[in-house]
């Protein structure tokens, strides 16, 4: 178990991590108080930072080369210095704006969030959706398109929206199509699929059948981990030093771009509460591809009806104090227009 910090090489170790977040290059004790003007001598740094690499939050790359933290020394930084960091309000105006001017087009939270993480972050982003954790009927749509094929539009409370066409056994008119949609979402609208499961058998074929497919639809729906997955800003992890000339950077974009991976990712490492902030870093020894990044992800919505992820994915040498309250604000934020909507929802029910 490592031992705790004293205040004095709890300042070194965060001048040397944001140093190299910085540089890219190992921090010497010469550079520690020319750069960052330390009342303490050159022999005292160097003696706090043999301390620091003998307790592994720092490691010595070369014989003669200064010093790197390693992940012990990120996490001891992000869980001690920087967990609690808030974002300047510069950005917090900046980032409100933004979405004040998209609030009304819900469409446009997504793309809007992953480009705003990547943008403040340096790094890449991705956002889901909000996804609802029980699926509640909202409306459906019957749209005949040629012959026998049928598009049913099927939109839940929280604004997720599915579509699927449908062969029907005979054609059918568009008016038949119309009326039976009608008449489902009298019947249907704001019940779960539990609630929905446990009403009367329709005693019409065609909307039993249509009935049988909601439901199959909304049970898919709630198996999923999330919703549509948005990614931002992959060229600016790319660009980074430490993956121009090898492959983490490439195998950890594949997991990323790969969405029955990335859903395994954000299943298995989910924040628990909406709000919170978690930071994985080299992986934490479950995800190879990860073993040089770290991620920093979560939770917005409101539980129990619609919560989607947010997060930052970028080298381990990440700017953590910039990064971690970006993410919380951006994950507040979404958690209020999701709110806004929900109960707009619900005023007009």
């Amino acid at each position: 178990m490592m031992s705790d910090l004293t205040e004095r090489q709890r300042l070194i170790l965060a001048l040397i991590v944001r140093d190299y977040t910085e540089t890219a290059q190992p921090v010497g004790s010469a550079r520690l108080v020319e750069h960052y003007k330390l009342d303490l001598s050159t022999a005292t740094v160097r003696n706090e930072m043999v301390a620091l690499t003998e307790t592994g939050y720092l490691r010595q790359p070369h014989t003669s080369a200064g010093r790197v933290p390693t992940e012990e020394g990120y996490r001891y930084f992000v869980t001690h210095v920087v967990y609690q960091a808030d974002l300047p309000d510069t950005a917090r105006h900046t980032i409100s704006h933004q979405f004040y001017q998209a609030r009304q087009d819900v469409e446009q939270w997504m793309p809007l969030a992953a480009s705003i993480l990547a943008h403040q972050s340096k790094a890449a982003s991705l956002v889901t959706a909000p996804h609802a954790e029980r699926s509640r009927y909202k409306h459906l749509e019957l749209i005949s398109t040629q012959g026998r094929q049928v598009l049913m539009v099927l939109v839940m409370t929280g604004g997720e929206v599915s579509q699927q066409l449908l062969t029907l056994a005979e054609p059918v008119l568009q008016e038949r199509l119309s009326a039976a949609a009608i008449t489902l979402n009298t019947i249907c609208t704001a019940r779960t699929t539990e609630e929905i499961a446990a009403l009367p058998v329709r005693s019409d074929a065609l909307e039993k059948d249509i009935l049988t497919l909601v439901l199959a639809d909304m049970n898919r729906g709630e198996q999923r981990v999330s919703g549509e997955i948005y990614l931002d800003g992959l060229t600016n992890v790319l660009s980074e030093p430490e993956f121009l000339e090898s492959g983490d950077a490439r195998r950890a974009i594949h997991l990323f771009e790969e969405r029955s991976l990335l859903q395994d990712l954000l299943a298995r490492a989910m924040p628990n509460g909406v709000g919170g902030v978690q930071v994985l870093i080299g992986g934490e020894g479950k995800w190879e591809e990860l073993k040089q990044c770290s991620v920093v992800l979560a939770r917005y919505g409101i539980p129990g009806q619609a919560t989607g992820m947010l997060g930052v994915f970028g080298p381990m040498r990440m700017a953590y104090s910039r990064t971690i309250p970006t993410v919380r604000f951006m994950a507040d934020l979404l958690s209020s227009l999701v709110s806004e909507t929900i109960s707009g929802e619900e005023n007009e029910q």
